[in-house]
């Protein structure tokens, strides 16, 4: 089977459920939120690759270790219905075909059992079905695959009250016993609280702004106010973020929505969260890459002339750190010491901040780039760095402000940053 994908930089909804959704009523008020969960979250932010045991083992540990039992829930990708290559065990690239995937891939990193969960587009009524909360009451884990978070409000929630559906229901009584809910791409987004971002590119999103909706264009900046399925909402999700540029969208979204806070995550890494939704809320990073804090507690806006961000702060956690979410403190993992910038090397021409997607030759994670050089060198105290497109042009800037620190690893390279300034204005 071809390795499971979102469709393209955002899935669409085809056939008898696509949509446009754009709302204009205000939203629905969500069921009110359980009661604080004993268990976990394991947030990957797309792209996790079948060989990455660090993640899967962890999964797995949460889960009982060999005694671990996976389900695996892949509504966010198309049904067989709608995959012309459904009969093609090669090139299958559909939710049942993802979650025999998925099981298999736990199977192998030491899982007692893994199955799929069959709910997906074309057996949405499988989400009140007996037998599928009996087989969901069965496991000590689960992995929502990626593809379309807006799928998964479809097929697991219930119309305008976003009422849990049986299964859902039954999965968040699992969290909340003790069990460990892990989700990459689609499925760490729909981990979200109210304002779950539906798609849209950065440059888009600062000239435009958001939107709440659901659109066919994939990069208008949308959310859906009711949001996903609230297991994390100490702050926005966003994933791709590296790859796909994504700091200028999670900012603006988060600004237009009243967020002080987004967990920016990049692919093939970890965000694990232990109490989520408490005061002893703990976060910690887990994987190659690393997760963005962008905290906007102190952001101002300002629309005249064109939109502006100013007083935000960066955080870059990168593996072994942690975050206590309640006290809002980043603690570099105890093998880092902290950085001592030597050299006097400028920072490089950064003209392509959010790696877009009109730039045939831009490179990923150029954001975190120009940051990291910041912070090794001393020539400089600020860093700037520009979006591809103009019409307005916005500059990002990065400034070394009180509070600032970085860490190292190795031998004088920046790996994890924290409370970096930033802001956003055009020209």
């Amino acid at each position: 089977m071809r390795t499971p994908t979102a469709l393209g930089r955002r899935a669409v909804l085809t056939g008898a459920t696509a949509l446009v959704l754009t709302l204009t009523a205000a939203p629905a008020t969500a069921a009110a939120p359980p009661k604080a969960p004993r268990g976990s979250l394991v947030l990957i932010g797309g792209g996790l690759k079948d060989d990455n045991t660090q993640v899967y083992g962890e999964i797995i540990n949460r889960a009982g270790g060999p005694k671990a039992r996976i389900g695996v829930i892949t509504a966010s990708s198309v049904p067989a219905s709608q995959d012309p290559d459904a009969n093609d065990p090669a090139n299958c690239n559909n939710s049942a075909c993802n979650g025999a995937h998925y099981a298999s891939l736990f199977r192998k990193h030491g899982a007692a059992d893994a199955q799929w969960i069959p709910i997906d587009l074309d057996h949405i009524a499988n989400a009140d079905a007996t037998a599928v909360v009996d087989q969901v009451n069965s496991m000590t884990g689960f992995f929502f695959g990626g593809g379309d978070q807006y799928r998964y409000v479809t097929t697991l929630l219930h119309g305008a009250g976003h009422t849990d559906s049986r299964v859902l229901a039954a999965i968040r009584a699992k969290l909340a016993a003790g069990a460990v809910i892990a989700g990459s791409s689609a499925g760490a987004q729909i981990a979200s609280g109210a304002d779950m971002v539906t798609g849209g590119d950065s440059y888009q999103a600062l000239r435009d702004g958001s939107s709440p909706g659901y659109f066919e264009d994939p990069s208008r900046l949308g959310y859906l106010p009711e949001g996903g399925f609230g297991f994390l909402r100490s702050g926005l999700i966003d994933t791709h973020t590296g790859t796909s540029g994504r700091e200028g969208r999670a900012l603006r979204l988060a600004a237009d929505t009243g967020h002080d806070r987004v967990y920016a995550l990049e692919e093939n890494t970890a965000l694990v969260v232990d109490n989520p939704g408490t005061t002893r809320e703990a976060l910690s990073v887990l994987g190659p890459q690393g997760v963005a804090v962008l905290d906007l507690r102190h952001a101002r806006t300002r629309q005249a002339g064109g939109w502006s961000l100013t007083g935000a702060r960066y955080t870059y956690l990168t593996d072994g750190d942690r975050y206590d979410a309640h006290h809002r403190l980043a603690v570099p993992a105890p093998a880092k010491r902290p950085l001592v910038p030597r050299g006097n090397q400028p920072v490089a021409p950064n003209n392509d901040a959010f790696h877009s997607v009109a730039n045939a030759h831009g490179s990923p994670y150029s954001l975190r780039s120009t940051a990291r050089e910041l912070v090794q060198t001393r020539a400089q105290h600020t860093a700037t760095a520009t979006t591809f497109e103009s019409g307005p042009r916005f500059t990002v800037t990065l400034t070394k402000s009180p509070g600032f620190t970085s860490w190292t690893g190795e031998a004088g390279r920046a790996q994890s940053i924290i409370s970096l300034g930033i802001a956003i204005s055009p020209h």
